[in-house]
């Protein structure tokens, strides 16, 4: 017969513990300082770990896109884009403590979730955190790791731009319609005293 220390049966329970915990975890999106995302997340794993919560706050996540940023030399370079600017999404058991670690980190705003109003007196009341459904986290995620890169062109409509090159070099004009897919754009430009649209290259033009 074969006996099993006190030590290893206690370590089988906690093992079983963790896993019922994180069965019955949830994702739950959390509104941070604008442009703090990333300083969130590493300053929440380090909590975290710190006060050993790893086995209730399981993921920190910043859900980003592939774009393809226009270059100023034609070329587009590969980089991410936030899906949720300003939330990271969190996947944890939600109790009193996990609550108190991540509502305590700097640039935390608050959860999003159903704001429970003040029994008495005025001002805002409580949010309580509302999960994510389940379709919405599978979606956001899918998205994310199989959308292809997107090109992305740093103007818009109604900007000013300066025509670097071609037979428009140094005319001034506004840009009236963008065209990421074929990277190019339109600008009315001034020529012989009239404001005429003209075709350009993205790389053909410099925003004043």
């Amino acid at each position: 017969m074969t006996y099993t220390s006190d030590e290893t049966q206690n370590n089988r329970a906690d093992d079983n513990q963790d896993e019922v915990l994180s069965k019955s975890a949830r994702w739950y999106a959390v509104q941070v300082a604008s442009g703090c995302e990333k300083r969130v997340k590493m300053n929440l794993e380090q909590r975290i770990e710190t006060l050993d919560v790893a086995n209730r706050i399981l993921e920190v996540q910043i859900p980003e896109t592939p774009i393809l940023r226009h270059q100023k030399d034609g070329r587009a370079k590969e980089a991410a884009e936030k899906v949720f600017p300003g939330y990271v999404l969190v996947k944890m058991v939600m109790d009193d403590e996990t609550w108190q670690v991540i509502k305590n980190t700097p640039n935390v705003i608050n959860f999003v979730g159903a704001e429970q109003k003040r029994r008495y007196g005025r001002g805002r009341g409580h949010v309580k955190p509302m999960p994510l459904g389940h379709g919405e986290v599978e979606r956001i995620f899918k998205q994310s790791e199989e959308q292809e890169p997107v090109r992305k062109i740093d103007m818009a409509t109604g900007d000013k731009i300066t025509v670097l090159s071609g037979p428009f070099k140094d005319f001034e004009g506004e840009v009236i319609e963008v065209s990421p897919e074929r990277n190019k754009l339109k600008a009315l430009l001034s020529i012989f005293g009239r404001e005429t649209p003209v075709e350009l290259e993205v790389n053909q033009v410099e925003k004043i």
